[in-house]
């Protein structure tokens, strides 16, 4: 894993929760010290939670800058989650303290931020340290803000599952219905 440049400053961001059925899309932006390393750093969907966790809190204490904001449900429902995605990011950047030269995404797809330039990195978040810092930050905020719902509708496992489409959370979509929670405008396609 390597910084993008480190000649210039450079703002990384993603996403966490574009895939599941439930809950909002949460989405941060990272910029770490030239020097920062961290033997665990990688995509977030590739280390375990008790590693993503302990990296949060890394991240969070050594980051030059971090932010992290979502969208929620209706929102999501409205624009779709691709916008909602991106828009999720801009909240995040709209935090910014300090100016960026360059904001680098993990994916395909970003709208234009302000002046400042961006690129667009498919698994950019498995081959640059501030992407990847930003993955594990959108997953753990996301994490436990589904395991805080969860509290509430417990019957979907959200603790377990993040709202993601297993085959326990549909099965209990398919005996209690949809709540609050649930992006509606979803393939709920149940075998």
């Amino acid at each position: 894993m390597k910084n993008y440049n480190s000649k210039i400053k450079v703002c990384g961001c993603d996403e966490a929760g574009r895939g599941c059925l439930a809950g909002p899309v949460f989405a941060a932006s990272v910029i770490l010290p030239v020097n920062f390393n961290h033997k665990l750093l990688n995509d977030s969907k590739k280390i375990s939670k008790k590693s993503r966790n302990i990296l949060r809190q890394v991240i969070e204490n050594e980051a030059i800058f971090w932010s992290v904001s979502k969208v929620g449900v209706k929102q999501i429902e409205k624009i779709n989650i691709l916008n909602a995605s991106i828009k999720a990011m801009h909240l995040s950047l709209n935090k910014l303290n300090i100016e960026i030269d360059l904001i680098i995404v993990d994916g395909n797809k970003f709208k234009n931020y302000k002046k400042i330039r961006h690129k667009c990195i498919i698994k950019g978040d498995q081959k640059y340290k501030s992407i990847a810092a930003a993955s594990i930050l959108a997953k753990t905020h996301r994490d436990e803000f589904m395991e805080k719902i969860h509290l509430e509708y417990p019957k979907f496992n959200w603790k377990q599952n993040k709202g993601y489409p297993t085959r326990k959370h549909k099965e209990a979509i398919k005996q209690f219905g949809l709540n609050k929670h649930h992006r509606k405008t979803f393939n709920y396609k149940i075998n």
